[in-house]
């Protein structure tokens, strides 16, 4: 007889269903996975035997085969040891053979029996409520599996003998309830930053509309400050959008505790980071730095200094929030719609722009050139707000903080997007959530300018050669800049700010 459990398998964030199909037949006592299961999987044979002999239970002396269906599928992962487990109790009667059923099972074993956390709950726990089903997974991620649905049957032990008397009806497992994890240390706030009010004005048109944004200015100016402080305006997270982040994180094995978090995502990775790192990959096509942002902040500090490689592989999931990673036997799709941030100096010392100061490696112009040249035309034309850090003077140290906090700045932010909201909602369009994601299609809908707005625009149009691209992120930004006015029509003075903000795009690729 075969014995039958559910689990899944990883394909991005999506659970496919596989079938566990246990057999314990007569024969040369053995033990074998099949099912193109890679070496964690395969290692489950003694990890289960361990787990069973600590639990009380021995294997019969007789062949032992487990098949992972779909056979075509690669399996990935030690959460098919739990599965494996109690379908072999199943089939020597430990447990009994219908206790499984209606359940997608996921959960790794330890020598003593216990079971410890695996990634993945959470995608594992939606797509078992879709089929219908309930969930048995590990106690500490009970709490990140109850996110799935409320009325979802979930069973959470903390080893193979809890699991055991639970089924018995010895010992009864209550539902684990969901949680939110508080997020430590002060939060960081932008009455903290002295002077920079340009950068502080950028932050808060990038934060509203969800742009991309680019600061250049020399050594100490405070661009990593002024870009660590835009989580502290941006909006929390939408229950869906709390779900996508959430789903990600968890494939990525990065929920503690089975706590989710509605902070939106900070990623800083290092400008040593290579392209995998970035865009994901790797023999699991892990999701890298870009799908971890997702709906969150990927920021870039000493934006030059990474490989070109690595910075061009960026150019597709920002134009289009998700990026595809292709295997020679599978292909994944990650989503990643995040904000770039990126802070960078303006030559390779950072002193090019420092009035009076004069380069020994040449020109400062030519110098400046030569370090800005390591970033492409096309992925520059996709960031769009450029704006200049200049350094901060002791006069500006010197003066009080500023009355106006990350507080009064975030309410703004807050009103806008609750605009952009209702807008895209009454078009019909609920999935796109910002002004950055709106299409030209829309954007002539919902951003056409007045009578002065357009001819300034056109002049500028030919003024700066603007790209189709860089057009159309002219026109996003004029209309997060009319929301954050509570204008109705975009304006010349939105144009106006909305291209000042390329001008140094313009300046870039011209020395260049």
């Amino acid at each position: 007889m075969v014995q039958r459990v559910t689990t899944v398998a990883f394909q991005g964030i999506e659970a496919r269903a596989v079938d566990v199909q246990v057999q314990v037949a007569p024969g040369l006592p053995a033990f074998n996975v099949v099912g193109l299961a890679d070496k964690a999987v395969s290692e489950a044979r003694e990890r289960v035997r361990s787990a069973l002999i600590a639990s009380g239970l021995a294997l019969p002396a007789r062949r032992i085969t487990v098949n992972l269906a779909p056979a075509d599928l690669p399996k990935e992962g030690s959460h098919y040891d739990l599965p494996i487990a109690l379908g072999l109790m199943a089939a020597i009667g430990a447990i009994p053979p219908d206790a499984v059923t209606g359940f997608t099972v996921l959960g790794e074993l330890g020598l003593d029996g216990s079971i410890t956390a695996v990634a993945g709950v959470l995608p594992a726990a939606i797509g078992a409520n879709a089929r219908g089903e309930g969930l048995i997974c590990p106690k500490a991620c009970g709490a990140e599996a109850a996110w799935a649905s409320p009325e979802m049957e979930i069973v959470a032990p903390s080893s193979l003998i809890q699991l055991a008397n639970h089924f018995r009806g010895t010992q009864v497992l209550t539902r684990p309830q969901p949680s939110i994890r508080e997020v430590d240390g002060a939060r960081l706030d932008l009455a903290d930053i002295k002077g920079q009010e340009s950068g502080k004005r950028a932050l808060e048109v990038a934060a509203a509309g969800g742009h991309n944004l680019l600061l250049i200015g020399p050594p100490g100016a405070g661009k990593s400050m002024l870009a660590a402080r835009l989580p502290s305006i941006l909006p929390a997270l939408t229950p869906e959008e709390l779900l996508e982040v959430s789903m990600i994180a968890s494939v990525a094995g990065q929920i503690e505790g089975g706590s989710l978090t509605n902070r939106r995502p900070f990623r800083a990775p290092h400008h040593s980071a290579s392209m995998p790192a970035l865009v994901g990959g790797g023999l699991r096509a892990r999701p890298g730095e870009v799908s971890l942002a997702h709906n969150g902040v990927l920021f870039l500090d000493e934006f030059p200094e990474f490989s070109g490689q690595a910075l061009d592989s960026l150019r597709q999931p920002l134009e289009t929030g998700e990026v595809s990673i292709a295997r020679a036997n599978h292909r994944i799709t990650y989503p990643a719609r995040f904000m770039l941030v990126a802070a960078m100096n303006p030559c390779r010392c950072g002193h090019a722009s420092d009035p009076g100061y004069i380069c020994k490696r040449g020109m400062n112009v030519r110098c400046a050139a030569e370090y800005q040249g390591r970033l492409s035309g096309p992925l520059l034309d996709r960031i769009d707000l450029h704006v200049e850090v200049p350094a901060v003077t002791a006069a500006d140290l010197i003066l009080p903080p500023p009355a106006e906090g990350s507080a009064e700045v975030a309410a703004r932010v807050g009103r806008a997007r609750d605009i952009q909201r209702q807008r895209y909602a009454a078009l019909g369009l609920p999935q796109i959530r910002s002004n950055a994601q709106a299409t030209g299609s829309v954007l002539e809908q919902i951003a056409q300018p007045d009578k002065a707005g357009l001819a300034l625009l056109r002049d500028a149009s030919d003024a700066m050669r603007l790209s189709a691209r860089g057009y159309h992120r002219v026109l996003r930004v004029a209309r997060t800049l009319a929301d954050l006015d509570g204008a109705e029509t975009v304006g010349r003075i939105h144009l106006a700010e909305a291209l000042s903000y390329r001008a140094l795009n313009d300046e870039m690729r011209r020395a260049a």
